[in-house]
């Protein structure tokens, strides 16, 4: 029989037992967004009313690629990680379970869908 205090039964864990490292994981994507939101709204902008021909061209350049990519990925990535933060505190169950199957099929494919579009516009 082992004998342990409340505070050694829960010393490292939160109540999901990985509250912490996904705090910590939102906190790091919110950083990247809140620098590569900016950059994306001025690399997009910049060709924003051109041809197609115009915007062809300047995404080809690696760094509005990149950018751009970026972007998709770590958007996309927090938005799943706040949305399954979202289901877990609000819905239980059977509901719970196929709302983050949703959510992270949605996140993953519209994040394929852009960058894909993107590697074929660059190509």
């Amino acid at each position: 029989m082992a004998y342990l205090t409340d505070r050694k039964r829960a010393h490292g864990l939160g109540s999901s037992h990985s509250g912490t490292r996904r705090h910590w994981r939102m906190s790091m994507s919110s950083i990247a967004l809140a620098i590569l939101i900016p950059l994306f709204v001025f690399t997009f902008g910049a060709v924003l009313g051109g041809t197609y021909e115009e915007v062809v061209i300047y995404y080809q350049r690696p760094i509005p690629a990149a950018i751009a990519v970026l972007t998709f990925i770590v958007g996309f990535w927090h938005f799943r990680t706040g949305a399954q933060v979202m289901i877990e505190d609000y819905s239980q169950g059977f509901t719970r379970r196929a709302l983050i199957v949703g959510v992270t099929c949605l996140s993953y494919a519209l994040a394929a869908i852009g960058v894909l579009a993107l590697i074929r516009l660059a190509l």
